[in-house]
């Protein structure tokens, strides 16, 4: 059995493998979140109910329990898998790159364990922050660093490490915390997450990147199950979860990984599609929406005078409820939006001026959210 994928070709074979990561991890998380489901309401461990949130249910919010596991089992039996076909491809990548791997798990475990912590007993945000600081420097470590903008903001060289150092921390913490904050409505963080793994798995797949393009599979796999069941699942019957602090700390931090990686990848000119994109386009973005809503809902917030740090309701699903979309529609048109800018960026970054077309992009997002704000408050008026 195993010589026919020893002949098989490598496109096909590829293609299997991650075909398998997906169908795996959707496999062992849709039978792993069920047993989570069970155990919150038999314990009673629910998401506290408040004036700031949306749903007014019991709901659990362990969803992100099953993530970590479910990945690394699915990442490693495929690792098995490669060596007894003989390909050794994943193996000989992993030992390439075990340092920055490694990194990546130990990162991994700490905010899971920091996300577990914050789920069950509640963890102060000041701590949280410590965590998302040693991430921030394991990735130093790990050699997992942006040095090079690649012309973005008019600096071609590369930058000294008084610069990247930082840079690098700021990045980690700031992607982890975008991803946490964005996690406001049913299906919001898992879709936009998932649209970014399908992104980085194709992505990676294509340049040859294959241990990478499989930990994209893998965590996207992982996150197709959850989505259902937080967008699907009727709260009254027990089938609703969210996924909490440690679901959307844990893919925060992969997120991180697979962007810093890509943004440090030479695409060879032979991927005609890619090898004219900027690569700091080409890794980030993905992750342009739920980083340019951090930014903005931060500014409005100083601007208000309020803590920063402190939740509210002026992310943009908040702003989409209030113009009258249902949670569903705001979510999906959110997603769309994600996938527009994604093209748009690949697409112009060829042929623009790096930091003109970043310009642009923030313009038009913020033309659309003053839009948005001017619209809620003529419709308030109009109620009065």
């Amino acid at each position: 059995m195993l010589d026919f994928f020893t002949t098989m070709p490598d496109t096909i074979f590829w293609w299997f493998i991650m075909s398998s990561a997906l169908v795996m991890s959707i496999v062992a998380a849709g039978v792993l979140i069920p047993q989570i489901l069970l155990i919150a309401f038999r314990k009673k461990l629910f998401d506290e109910i408040d004036e700031r949130k949306i749903h007014h249910s019991t709901v659990p919010r362990l969803g992100g329990l099953a993530f970590e596991p479910v990945i690394l089992f699915t990442i490693f039996i495929l690792l098995v898998f490669d060596v007894h076909t003989g390909r050794l491809q994943l193996m000989e990548e992993l030992g390439e790159n075990i340092l920055s791997l490694s990194i990546c798990v130990c990162s991994l475990i700490l905010l899971y364990l920091v996300g577990i912590a914050d789920d069950l007993i509640g963890v102060k945000y000041s701590a949280k922050f410590v965590a998302q600081l040693g991430c921030g420097l394991l990735f130093l470590f790990g050699g997992l660093y942006i040095s090079d903008l690649h012309g973005l903001f008019f600096l071609n060289d590369r930058l000294p490490n008084f610069m990247f150092w930082p840079l690098t921390i700021f990045l980690v913490v700031f992607i982890i915390n975008a991803m946490n904050l964005i996690d406001g409505i049913d299906g919001l963080a898992s879709g936009l997450s998932g649209v970014a793994l399908g992104y980085y798995g194709f992505v990676f797949l294509e340049i040859g990147e294959y241990t990478f393009s499989l930990v994209a599979f893998a965590t996207l796999g992982t996150v197709i199950p959850f989505f259902f069941y937080n967008v699907f699942g009727k709260a009254e019957k027990q089938k609703k979860i969210f996924m909490g602090d440690t679901g959307s700390l844990t893919i925060g931090l992969i997120l991180c990984f697979l962007s810093f990686r890509m943004a440090n990848v030479e695409i060879a000119p032979t991927h005609t599609c890619l090898s004219k994109v900027h690569p700091m386009f080409l890794a980030f973005t993905p992750l342009m929406v739920p980083c340019m809503d951090v930014v903005r809902v931060f500014i409005y917030r100083l601007k208000c005078r309020k803590n920063p740090f402190m939740p509210d309701q002026s992310h943009i699903h908040h702003k989409l409820l209030k113009l009258g979309m249902s949670q569903h529609v705001a979510m999906i048109s959110i997603l769309f939006f994600s996938a527009f800018i994604i093209g748009v960026s690949l697409i112009l970054s060829k042929v623009m001026d790096p930091t003109l077309l970043f310009m642009c992009i923030v313009l038009f997002y913020s033309v659309i959210n003053i839009w948005m704000h001017s619209k809620i408050e003529k419709n308030k008026l109009n109620m009065k």
